[in-house]
């Protein structure tokens, strides 16, 4: 006799509940592959010689290449970090911050190292202008070039875009550019501004404007308005001063105090005022000129800020601020919250665990544990 329909239901169904289950299961294992490699790019990056079972599982060795790149405003110099054994592995573009170091900062350094041996190809190109301790608009090209030429160069589909500080403001820029938009996959921006305004003022006032339009007590790095003032010389120093005052300021920027100090007797009176203050720290001394210069230049700042400019953008966005971050308040996290359209912001953890741009050594294991999990889901979206 011949079984009826419903004769079969019961092994219909308990293979539909297996096949789920594997299915529940490969997700899961998939899933918690990319928290091991976050963890093991965490732990590497705070500590290069750190090792154990899982950061040996989860680590390919690397291999260093200092290349140009041939970008259309002219070649640029840069590094590529590649995974050995990795036979195709998918991109990275790491962008360093505001440091005369650029692609050789020691801290970019351990973070291309680590991403590199949990199997991702990094590029990391010199941004000259941040280098120079200057955020530009020639600097947009530089980083939307750059994940084009990694791309062809791999063969591996768009790459990720990871942005640090300053970078990270100038990278959603980039990525609103159509010509760009479609090499990058996914953006990881670590200590981004979304107003150049907003924080010049917040380091010249130590507050910060919330997106409620509160403003708060909240503590600048004196480094912070010493880089406003050498990227606005002519502001401060009278065109006499200027050269000298723009060879001090580098010198006590690049942590070369020795060098700055002879040449203060060079400049005049009130421009020997103006830098005594800077190398003072003495910055509440100096916020009526800083005011006025930041309200003067403020077109400019606009300009260069994503504020009002992301309602376009179709890039898939992960946000890392540190709570205490001195140089870019985490307050602007919360203002790209606000800005970046809804389906693309996947994530955004405003972290004690977090610093400016590394992390900290001994970080509460329930920070350490969020932060893991940011990092496995950039590179889940990155592979």
């Amino acid at each position: 006799m011949k079984p009826s329909n419903t004769s079969r239901r019961p092994g219909h169904k308990f293979w539909w509940i297996s096949l789920c289950a594997v299915y529940l299961l490969a997700i899961g294992v998939y899933s918690f592959r990319f928290d091991l490699l976050g963890y093991s790019l965490l732990m590497h990056f705070v500590n290069p010689q750190a090792s154990g079972m899982i950061l040996r599982w989860e680590s390919n060795p690397v291999e260093t290449q200092d290349i140009t790149l041939p970008l259309a405003d002219g070649p640029v110099r840069a590094r590529l970090y590649m995974p050995i054994g990795v036979a195709h592995p998918h991109g990275m573009v790491l962008l360093h911050g505001i440091h005369h170091l650029g692609i050789d900062e020691p801290r970019l350094v351990r973070f291309a190292r680590a991403a590199a041996g949990s199997g991702f190809a990094v590029l990391t190109p010199e941004i000259t202008a941040l280098a120079d301790y200057t955020v530009d608009a020639d600097s947009i090209a530089t980083i939307g070039e750059s994940p084009a030429w990694l791309q062809r160069r791999l063969h591996t589909g768009p790459v990720t875009l990871v942005g640090v500080s300053f970078a990270g403001g100038l990278s959603l820029l980039a990525a609103c550019d159509p010509r760009y938009t479609p090499h990058i996959r996914a953006l990881f921006l670590v200590g981004p501004y979304d107003s150049l305004g907003r924080v010049s003022r917040f380091l010249a006032t130590s507050r910060a404007e919330l997106p409620s339009g509160r403003w708060e007590p909240y503590a600048a790095h004196d480094y912070g308005a010493a880089v406003f003032v050498y990227s606005h010389l002519n502001q401060f120093f009278s065109a006499s001063d200027a050269s000298i005052a723009h060879q001090a300021l580098r010198d006590w920027l690049w942590e070369q105090p020795q060098n700055a100090r002879p040449l203060l007797a060079q400049l005049s009176p009130a421009g020997r005022n103006t830098m005594d203050l800077l190398l003072a720290r003495q910055i509440d001394r100096l916020r009526p000129q800083l005011l006025a210069a930041i309200q003067a230049d403020q077109s400019q700042l606009s300009a260069l800020s994503p504020e009002g400019k992301l309602s376009g953008l179709r890039v898939p966005v992960y946000l890392l601020h540190g709570a205490d971050d001195d140089i870019i308040p985490s307050t602007e996290s919360l203002w790209l919250e606000k800005e970046i359209p809804k389906p693309y912001l996947r994530a955004a953890l405003i972290s004690p665990a977090f610093f400016h741009v590394a992390p900290e050594k001994n970080p509460a294991w329930r920070d350490e544990l969020r932060l893991v999990g940011l990092l496995g889901s950039v590179l889940r979206a990155s592979d």
